[in-house]
């Protein structure tokens, strides 16, 4: 082995920086998932490795967790061209994409990068609570000053059971306030369709997004289900069985 080189285990592919584990070639199916604003791919540290015979794929942007050394992705757009040039090798079997909050819009824009190129599209498309990328997300965070995000993100961490210490916070908010500048700068004018199945889950106890600020993402396929699942806005963190019901590749 030369140096620097690295092994793959027998029925693993090649590692990835954007995936934070060696996908299996035995899956048949992949589910590659998006984390939201100022999160990374541990907001999935809870979900299974797989939902049946689907590989469950957590995907991690630059600039945080594992990456945070790395520099920002900068625009939506930018981070969807990266996407689709550091997924490709990984659309050799069926696959979905499942997006929660603001993470569904730059998985929507790779998903379109995917289509152009004539790559193969998604099997099935899923939103977890945010609205089309056509329509104002409304979200009330991207008009929060730089104190009340770190209030709010200070009460994110205590209401996962952890107390927030100053450090933990910086970095947080450094992130988040990145994330939060790409959502702002964002907005897709026309819809283009995917192709493919969307399925769109609005949280029953959401006091953020309504089913009816969904309902834009019906012009986005021909084919748009909508599904609503018991629990907050983040409740998908912990995978609960609901979720995972409506996930599973039939």
């Amino acid at each position: 082995m030369t140096p620097g080189s690295a092994t793959t285990a027998p029925g693993t592919a090649a590692s990835s920086p954007w995936l934070v584990r060696p996908l299996s070639t035995d899956r048949p199916a992949r589910l590659f998932c998006f984390p939201f604003s100022g999160s990374g791919a541990s907001a999935f540290s809870a979900w299974p490795a797989a939902i049946g015979d689907v590989e469950v794929c957590p995907v991690q942007f630059p600039g945080r967790e594992n990456r945070l050394a790395e520099a920002h992705y900068g625009t939506y757009e930018d981070l969807a061209a990266a996407l689709a040039e550091a997924l490709e090798p990984h659309l050799d079997r069926p696959y979905a994409f499942f997006g929660h909050c603001a993470g569904a819009l730059p998985a929507y824009e790779a998903a379109v990068l995917l289509a152009e190129r004539g790559l193969p599209r998604p099997d099935r498309f899923f939103v977890s609570g945010q609205p089309a990328p056509h329509d104002d997300a409304g979200d009330r965070m991207l008009t929060m000053s730089e104190p009340e995000l770190r209030g709010e993100l200070e009460a994110f961490i205590r209401g996962r059971g952890i107390e927030p210490r100053r450090d933990m916070v910086d970095v947080g908010l450094h992130v988040l306030l990145q994330d939060q500048a790409a959502a702002r700068a964002y907005r897709r004018a026309e819809p283009a369709p995917l192709g493919c199945p969307i399925v769109v889950l609005h949280w029953r106890d959401d006091p953020e997004v309504s089913l009816d600020r969904l309902q834009g993402w019906r012009r986005y396929a021909d084919s748009v289900d909508f599904q609503v699942v018991d629990g907050g806005h983040y409740d998908f963190m912990a995978a609960p069985a609901t979720l995972l019901g409506v996930l599973g590749f039939a």
